[in-house]
C-alpha cells in the first residue's frame, strides 16, 4: 500500500548501502514517499541508493539525492530548503547521520568534539527547526531522531558519541512537548548493535555477549520501526525513545 503517496521525506546519512539510512529510504520509497536522500558521500553510493529507491517506488515517487557537509552550520537549513523546492512540502524528517569517533576520554580533541556535536546534534536540531514552519502550514508532520543505545549506557571510547545521542533523546522529548499541539509528532529510535558492514569481527564477537537475541540486529529492523513512526504510529505516541537493541540495555 502506498501509505505515503504524495508525502515527502528527508533522510540524512543515506549513502551506506548496508546502513540504517538506506534501509529507511527503501521502506519509505516502498510506501510511496518522495525522498531527498542526504549524505556527505560517497556520491556514487548515494546515487545507487537513490536509484534503488526509485525502482522500489515503482515510478510513483520522486527521489533526489544531494551531498552536504553536515559539519557546516548552514547545511541543515539548505537541505530543508532543497526538499521544499523539489517537493513543495516536507512531511517526514529522519535525522540519521552520525559520526562515531572512538578514543579514550582524555584523548578527544576540541576538533573531535566540534565535529561530533555538529553532525550528531547540531544538524538534527537545526534541520528540525527548519522544517517546523512547513509542517505547521501542512497541518503536521513526523520527525524521527535516530539515537543509540549508547545514549542510555556508558562504554569505553564512546564518550562523545554517547553524550550526543543522550542529548538527541532529550531533544526528541523537548521538541515533542512543544510541537505536538501543532500536529508535529517527534520520537526517537535507539538502535543497539546493528550489522551495517562497518564493525570489525573482533568487536562484533564481543558484542554478542551483551545481546539476549544472540545476534546483531539488521538495518531493516530499524527501518520497520521508522516506517511505523512515519505512517501508523498513533497520535498518542509522543516524545518516546524506542529502544531496538536485542536486549543490550537490559543488564
Amino acid at each position: 500500500m502506498q501509505k505515503l503517496a504524495n508525502k515527502a521525506a528527508i533522510i540524512t546519512g543515506a549513502s551506506n548501502p548496508k546502513g540504517i539510512g538506506s534501509a529507511i529510504a527503501r521502506r519509505l520509497a516502498g510506501a510511496g514517499a518522495n525522498l531527498l536522500l542526504v549524505a556527505e558521500g560517497p556520491e556514487d553510493q548515494l546515487q545507487a541508493v537513490a536509484a534503488e529507491c526509485r525502482t522500489l517506488g515503482g515510478g510513483a515517487c520522486r527521489v533526489e539525492a544531494a551531498l552536504y557537509d553536515l559539519e557546516q552550520s548552514s547545511a541543515a537549513e539548505a537541505m530543508v530548503e532543497a526538499a521544499l523546492k523539489h517537493f513543495g512540502r516536507v512531511d517526514i524528517l529522519v535525522n540519521n547521520a552520525a559520526v562515531r569517533a572512538r578514543k579514550r576520554f582524555d584523548e578527544f580533541t576540541r576538533k573531535d568534539f566540534r565535529q561530533t556535536v555538529a553532525v550528531n546534534l547540531e544538524t538534527p536540531f537545526f534541520a528540525s527547526q527548519a522544517v517546523v514552519p512547513a509542517m505547521r502550514r501542512q497541518g503536521g508532520g513526523r520527525i524521527i531522531h535516530i539515537a543509540s543505545q549508547m545514549g542510555l549506557v556508558a562504554a569505553d571510547q564512546r564518550t562523545l558519541y554517547g553524550m550526543t545521542k543522550a542529548a538527541l533523546i532529550h531533544l526528541a522529548r523537548a521538541m515533542a512537548y512543544e510541537l505536538a499541539a501543532d500536529g508535529i509528532l517527534v520520537n526517537a529510535i535507539s538502535p543497539g548493535p546493528i550489522d551495517t558492514g562497518t564493525t570489525n569481527p573482533e568487536t562484533a564477537r564481543k558484542l554478542l555477549g551483551y545481546l539476549r537475541s544472540g545476534r546483531r540486529g539488521t538495518p531493516e529492523e530499524i527501518a520497520d520501526v521508522a516506517l511505523f513512526l512515519a505512517t501508523a504510529a498513533p497520535e498518542f505516541l509522543i516524545g518516546q525513545n524506542i529502544v531496538v537493541d536485542g536486549g543490550y540495555t537490559l543488564h
